[in-house]
C-alpha cells in the first residue's frame, strides 16, 4: 500500500470533513439569523444556493476519498474497480481519489 497516498486521501478527508462542518454551520445559521433588511436576506439566500452546490461536490468528492481508502485497505487501490487492470501511478499521484483507469472513466 502506498504510504503517501494514504496519508494524502486522509488529509483530503480531513479538509473535506472540515468544509462540510462549516458549510452545514453556514445552512444552520449559526453566525446569526438573516439580516433584517430584505435585499440582504435575498442576497444571502442566494450564498446559500452555491453553499448548498458546494456542499454536494463537497460531499461527492468524500465519498470518493472514502472509498479509495477502503480499496487502498483491502489491497486493491491501485487496481481500476470496473476493468481490474493497474491504475496508471501518475493518475493516482494527481488524482489519488481515483478507483477507475483512464479508460474505464472515460466510459
Amino acid at each position: 500500500m502506498s504510504t503517501s497516498r494514504k496519508s494524502e486521501l486522509e488529509r483530503m478527508q480531513a479538509e473535506l470533513t472540515a468544509r462540510l462542518e462549516r458549510y452545514h454551520a453556514h445552512q444552520h445559521r449559526q453566525d446569526g439569523a438573516l439580516d433584517p433588511d430584505f435585499s440582504e436576506q435575498a442576497v444571502e439566500r442566494q450564498n446559500d444556493e452555491v453553499v448548498d452546490g458546494l456542499e454536494a461536490e463537497s460531499e461527492h468528492e468524500l465519498q470518493q476519498v472514502k472509498r479509495a481508502l477502503i480499496r487502498l485497505e483491502e489491497g486493491v487501490g491501485d487496481l481500476c474497480e470496473q476493468c481490474g487492470e493497474p491504475i496508471n501511478p501518475e493518475r493516482l499521484r494527481v488524482r489519488p481519489q481515483s478507483t477507475l483507469c483512464i479508460n474505464c472513466s472515460d466510459q
